[in-house]
């Protein structure tokens, strides 16, 4: 059996860390979150390994778990030499960021609970040096937002997989019965023709070929989908690059029976790719107007 990518995840409180657990777990890891460190060879006997939707583990482990640093060196040499496909990745940010931070969260540092911040912030990177020096790969996220933290994480978890395509939804709607929630592209298709109002084609809907040769035979039609398509092939690989895992594109119309289906039908069949998850709704399309 293959063994699964497992990513450790630790460093400075208030480097990302909670941040690059989302990433990877967008990315297809299964991620547990302050796991103690003697903890992991028993975790990893679990048959959660043999799952074929998980793409790999990641765990984050740091200063809040009380005996990190007096048995993680030993658990880490115990994985490796057993040969496991094994990545550090250590975080951390400059002292005037981590600040920052903390002051807009309020949160507690770990460290400082009985003094100063500045003081605990120094005092744990102190501690944690020497686990700096034997991480595989060392972030400092001083200057990145939290969209191009996810894509620098969600590239290193690609670059550790063989496939991780995002997953994009298109769905047909009408306007007339609500946006659909947690859409990331809306576009309204009311100024085409309306095949609703043509007599032998209103009870029909745009699954029926008499309906989708309505809507495309119409050179606006056609105008639209090509520069629209142009558009997602554009917009398609830069939402991958930053790493989001999943993409929906929503198609209206005034009823979604019609216009939105057929348009929606096309943008499909356009987009589909060898490997690429993608799947197609109609959300209103069986409603009575």
């Amino acid at each position: 059996m293959k063994k699964l990518k497992i990513i450790i995840i630790t460093g400075l409180s208030g480097s990302g860390k909670s941040i690059a657990m989302a990433a990877l777990e967008d990315a297809g890891f299964y991620c547990v979150d302050n796991l103690p460190a003697e903890l992991l060879p028993k975790f990893l006997e679990l048959p959660i390994q043999r799952d074929a939707d998980i793409h790999g583990l990641a765990f984050v482990m740091d200063l809040r778990e009380k005996r990190f640093l007096s048995t993680y060196p030993a658990i880490v040499e115990e994985l490796r030499q057993k040969n496991y496909n094994l990545e550090i990745l250590f975080l951390e940010a400059d002292e005037t960021v981590l600040l920052k931070r903390y002051s807009e969260t309020r949160r507690h540092h770990p460290l400082a609970q009985d003094k100063p911040l500045l003081e605990g912030i120094r005092e744990e990177k102190k501690l944690l040096e020497p686990l700096k020096g034997s991480a595989t790969r060392i972030i400092n996220t001083s200057e990145y937002n939290i969209h191009a933290l996810k894509s620098i994480i969600f590239d290193i978890a690609k670059s550790s997989l063989e496939t991780m395509p995002m997953r994009i939804h298109v769905t047909s709607f009408g306007f007339k019965h609500g946006i659909p929630p947690d859409t990331d592209i809306i576009m309204d298709v009311r100024f085409l023709a309306n095949p609703f109002f043509v007599p032998h084609l209103q009870s029909k809907t745009g699954k029926d070929e008499a309906v989708r040769h309505f809507v495309l035979n119409n050179p606006l039609a056609n105008e639209f989908n090509y520069k629209f398509q142009n558009l997602l092939n554009f917009l398609i690989p830069l939402f991958e690059k930053e790493g989001k895992a999943y993409l929906t594109i929503a198609i209206g119309c005034t009823g979604g029976q019609h216009r939105s289906v057929v348009i929606a039908e096309t943008i499909y069949e356009n987009i589909k790719r060898p490997g690429r998850p993608i799947h197609i709704t109609h959300r209103d399309i069986d409603i009575k107007n």
